[in-house]
């Protein structure tokens, strides 16, 4: 939930705005509480997935060892640190600098090594560095061409290799539950935190993508159990959603 990117897809006001609530970002009663609570299914789906696509184990603790994975728009490092626990080599970018000294910091105190860079995608792309893994979790939304984003993201996938999409679908339901409610009356986020507008649909990230070589493996909607309060993934779609595709070998 973080802006990356310059060129195409920086947004100074979403930096801006993810900055102002870099003191937070570990506070799982705080402005990311509905981020810590989305953590646990959306870091299931993509070690899951990564264990079906590489032949791996879905409950081994170094699961993703000797995989090297992209971490875009990584905030204060919510999905870096788990993903690194597991094994994974994490690059964590993000133009928000103060969000990365808090990544850097966090992983410190925690005993883990994580490459965290103030770098945006386009940057890291041109430098020539390729993963086997690329994560653009609740990034889309902030940036402001998707589809150049997303190339951009594509681009950075070995072959063989994964990327990951999660992001929040441009629908009336969407509007009514993660802009209506979620902000404005439960306050689960900071109101302004979502523009509508700039949601994207799964067949818009579909048509970034395909072209650039990669196959869809998976749709999953999340949706959110009030009773339990907790995030479950299901069928529908229609607000949020997470997406896998995979590149050609």
């Amino acid at each position: 939930m973080s802006a990356a990117g310059t060129g195409s897809s920086v947004d100074p006001k979403e930096i801006e705005r993810f900055e102002a609530m870099a003191a937070d970002w570990w506070n799982p009663r705080g402005t990311m509480r509905a981020l810590h609570r989305l953590n646990p299914v959306r870091l299931r789906y993509v070690r899951d997935q990564i264990a079906g696509h590489f032949g791996r184990s879905p409950i081994a603790l170094d699961g993703l060892k000797g995989l090297r994975l992209a971490d875009i728009g990584c905030g204060a490092g919510l999905l870096s640190e788990p993903l690194a626990k597991l094994g994974g080599e994490v690059v964590g970018i993000d133009m928000a600098a103060t969000n990365v000294e808090m990544a850097r910091a966090h992983a410190a105190r925690s005993g883990l090594t994580i490459d965290y860079r103030v770098l945006p995608a386009e940057n890291l792309e041109a430098a020539g560095e390729r993963f086997d893994v690329v994560l653009a979790m609740e990034i889309v939304e902030h940036v402001t061409e998707p589809a150049a984003f997303l190339k951009t993201c594509a681009a950075m996938v070995k072959p063989g290799g994964l990327l990951f999409v999660a992001t929040i679908n441009r629908t009336m339901k969407a509007y009514a539950l993660a802009i209506v409610a979620a902000e404005k009356v439960l306050g689960w986020v900071p109101s302004g935190t979502h523009d509508w507008n700039k949601f994207v649909t799964p067949a818009e990230i579909g048509g970034a993508v395909t072209p650039e070589g990669l196959a869809e493996l998976d749709l999953s909607g999340v949706i959110y159990n009030p009773l339990l309060d907790e995030w479950r993934l299901s069928r529908d779609t229609d607000v949020n959603f997470m997406m896998v595709f995979a590149q050609a070998v």
